[in-house]
């Protein structure tokens, strides 16, 4: 199993939190948003976390900070993303969550914002991953002025010269028509 990026391990915390600031690698960014239209801007972003412990739960709070890229939904250019997302997550041990033997079971309210760890470390990568992709707008803009996709230079504009020739009947068609 290969080391997380993001741990925090239990036995550090105490009832009075203790905090945490992460780089958040471009590389690790591009690996976890892989097949994703989204991907890093090239530059590191930042997880900062308070985590403290709570009986046998560790409550963690903070902020993400990430730049992403993705092409524009109107021009397809890539889009600046600047993501920040505040977390505010209850991890408790994986024992407490176990539903039911074939493994169903449907949350509650008050278990929508908890997740599972396992042993002694508290792993915060699939919350960040969850986060960034989260945090991406359905529709990315470059810009809110963005005029969308544009021919080339190279594109004959009607008028100009003759059109691509399958054309041509719907030309016909609409010379004919009554005025």
């Amino acid at each position: 199993m290969s080391a997380h990026e993001y741990p925090i391990p239990v036995s550090e915390l105490d009832a009075g939190g203790k905090e945490y600031r992460f780089p958040i690698r471009a590389a690790w960014v591009r690996g976890a948003l892989e097949g994703h239209e989204a991907t890093t801007a090239g530059t590191d972003g930042a997880l900062v976390v308070r985590a403290s412990k709570s009986g046998h739960d560790v409550v963690v709070h903070g902020t993400l900070d990430a730049a992403l890229t993705m092409p524009c939904a109107r021009c397809l250019e890539p889009a600046a993303l600047a993501i920040r997302s505040n977390l505010s997550v209850l991890y408790v041990p994986a024992s407490q969550l176990k539903g039911e033997a074939d493994g169903e079971r449907e949350l509650t309210d008050e278990e929508a914002d908890t997740l599972p760890f396992d042993g002694e470390t508290v792993a915060l990568d699939d919350l960040v991953r969850d986060e960034l992709v989260l945090e991406i707008p359905m529709i990315p803009l470059c810009s809110e002025a963005c005029p969308g996709m544009s021919p080339g230079p190279d594109v004959e504009r009607a008028g100009d010269k003759p059109i691509d020739p399958r054309l041509a009947p719907l030309l016909d068609f609409a010379a004919r028509k009554p005025k």
